[in-house]
């Protein structure tokens, strides 16, 4: 296919304004795919993705278009994972397109997400498609939205599309518009080979196979590939396209967006972002924008059941095949046995690991609370990183903490700006702007739209943020946020002893202001989830040497005198004495078993 017949795009859009749907219709529209193979969300191809409404790993799918006057063209659909999580492969995404499809909900709006990845898209100079989906929902309101993106974003009326993707209305304009407003690529077809990588997926037979867009020269033989910033060289099995099933080709021409079948063992050595070239004949220098996934969120993975310990190493490694951002290496806890301490993108990426390694592993699984990564900068000068309570040093050798901040988007109606100032304030929040995405005079008072900006500690947004916000806002609100800084903080790492003995799974960083509250709370959670025993058992919470908080699980008292119907005070007291010093001799030995959910309390400090 010529070059001047070639448009790659992908759809920007928050979580749930119908993207994979719209996918859905454009590959029936072209004939991609036959009226008897659809089905919903054909892109998607996770059940994990499918129950939760979200695109958790990219695709792309390769579509012929008919214009009008009879020209075909070649359009490459790459869709997009559409969480915060997983921004930067949103990024390489978006690098391997020259337009995008910017699709809004008319009875939501622009959301936060949508306006990240839509000034991300800016950033890389896209040609913008502003397409109003769901028009066909009884509550929708298109004209306040068209009004919005105008105010916002800056769109005319002109370029916006109205368009229901359930329904199949605007179908036809939205692939016309495709045609006419996305630039075709412009890349050299007879200079040095430049592929940019913008997914793997790990396949048993060929090994990693890279998703690729190719921007200059052409891929075709077994010719000696290179993977220029990792340094890694390989002899390609197969080249092929997606439509949108994996289809083999002799080459991959300049332009085009197609797969490479690498033959590679490991999905690290092939990573997003990377560039693939000639081992012979190599280009001058890589694509831009490259750099590796940085794990922000950290747990501890275990089994339930320790004799699991060597399935969940195994299901871990055949997961991270598919998954180059998941990091992990094995730790022991004194309170839980073996396990691994894993690194996720974010909450999401580790709640979907977590449940995919339930569901395709059938594993049972203990997760602890999670972190972030502090660095810290010791007396002797040296810095250290610490992604657990257990790891940080003792007080007096350390020097200072710093521990990172994100930006935070927040987009509300703005009846509910008080209470969101009022959660972000409670979280060490820091206020940086407001505006309003469309005047208080259009719509009804106290729904007008605001985009609230903050920085905020990442700790504060890990464990329960999102819950509180969509409690306090009913719902409305969407949230956007990204790594930005590291600052010093007076933070101090919590200890929880149990009958004396400290729980490294307990532990937990926080920042000194809130210590003594969160140690409390802590501490009287455990008390009503650790079962009582035949002793009295102290839960402490301690900073260093320092007690600050205390509960007593009190004693499963046995009645020792019920058999004594009469008879001398002596023989009761004798009684009473034998088993205070039973009792005394019990707690030196006993052994206080911490159920599961007791370790789930941390994440629940601030119910």
């Amino acid at each position: 296919m010529e070059q001047s017949r070639i448009r790659n795009f992908c759809i920007i859009a928050h979580i749930d304004h119908g993207k994979s749907t719209l996918a859905d219709r454009l590959l029936e529209r072209t004939g991609t795919i036959s009226p008897r193979e659809m089905q919903e969300q054909v892109l998607d191809s996770m059940e994990l993705e499918r129950e939760k409404g979200i695109t958790i790993k990219a695709a792309a799918a390769r579509m012929r278009y008919v214009a009008p006057d009879g020209t075909e063209y070649e359009y490459n659909l790459i869709d997009t994972p559409g969480h915060v999580d997983f921004t930067y492969e949103v990024s390489r995404s978006l690098a391997a397109c020259e337009g995008a499809l910017v699709v809004v909900d008319a009875s939501q709006g622009i959301e936060a997400q949508t306006l990240a990845n839509l000034y991300m898209a800016m950033e890389q100079d896209l040609a913008l498609i502003p397409v109003i989906n769901k028009i066909d929902l009884p509550h929708a309101e298109p004209e306040r939205v068209a009004h919005e993106l105008e105010r916002v974003v800056g769109f005319t009326r002109e370029e916006m599309i109205f368009a229901s993707a359930k329904e199949g209305i605007g179908i036809d304009e939205i692939l016309e518009a495709i045609r006419l407003r996305i630039p075709p690529p412009k890349g050299n077809p007879a200079g040095p080979l430049k592929a940019l990588i913008f997914d793997s997926k790990w396949d048993s037979y060929k090994g990693v196979v890279a998703h690729v867009r190719v921007f200059d020269g052409r891929m075709s033989g077994r010719d000696q590939l290179l993977l220029m910033q990792t340094g890694v060289a390989f002899e390609p099995l197969e080249f092929g396209i997606f439509s949108p099933r994996m289809t083999p080709l002799p080459a991959l021409e300049c332009g085009e967006v197609g797969y490479v079948a690498t033959g590679l063992k490991d999905v690290a050595d092939c990573r997003v972002g990377d560039t693939i070239t000639l081992l012979a004949n190599p280009a001058p220098e890589p694509l831009p924008g490259y750099r590796r996934a940085k794990p922000m969120v950290f747990a501890g993975i275990y089994p339930t059941n320790p004799d699991n310990y060597q399935e969940l190493r195994e299901a871990l490694a055949k997961l991270a095949l598919n998954d180059a951002a998941l990091v992990y290496e094995p730790e022991s806890s004194a309170a839980l046995g073996h396990g691994f301490r894993c690194g996720f993108l974010g909450l999401l990426h580790m709640e979907i690991v977590a449940e995919r390694l339930e569901r395709e592993f059938g594993l049972e699984l203990l997760i602890t609370a999670p972190s972030v990564e502090y660095r810290v900068l010791l007396t002797n000068g040296q810095e250290i990183v610490v992604d657990r309570p257990a790891d940080l040093p003792d007080p007096s050798r350390i020097a200072d903490i710093r521990e990172p901040w994100a930006k935070v988007d927040i987009v509300t109606p703005s009846r509910f700006v008080g209470a969101v100032m009022e959660l972000v304030t409670k979280r060490r929040g820091e206020f940086l702007r407001m505006e309003y995405l469309e005047p208080e005079d259009d719509v009804t008072p106290g729904e007008a739209r605001v985009l609230l900006e903050y920085a905020l500690p990442m700790a504060e947004i890990l464990v329960d943020f999102y819950d509180e916000l969509k409690g306090s806002t009913q719902g409305y609100a969407s949230l956007d946020y990204q790594i930005s800084e590291y600052r010093s903080a007076d933070l101090v790492k919590v200890d929880i002893l149990v009958n004396g003995v400290p729980v490294d799974a307990l532990s937990l960083i926080t920042h000194r202001s809130k210590a003594q509250a969160e140690g409390r709370k802590l501490v009287t959670k455990l008390k009503e989830l650790i079962p009582r025993q035949l002793f009295d058992v102290p839960i402490q919470a301690a900073i260093g040497g320092r007690i600050i908080a205390r509960e007593t699980i009190r004693a499963l008292r046995k009645n020792v005198l019920a058999k004594c119907y009469g008879g001398d005070v002596t023989r009761k007291r004798k009684l009473l004495e034998r088993q205070a010093e039973g009792k005394k001799r019990m707690k030196r030995v006993g052994h206080v078993e911490i159920p599961q959910e007791a370790f789930m309390a941390v994440l629940r400090l601030r119910d």
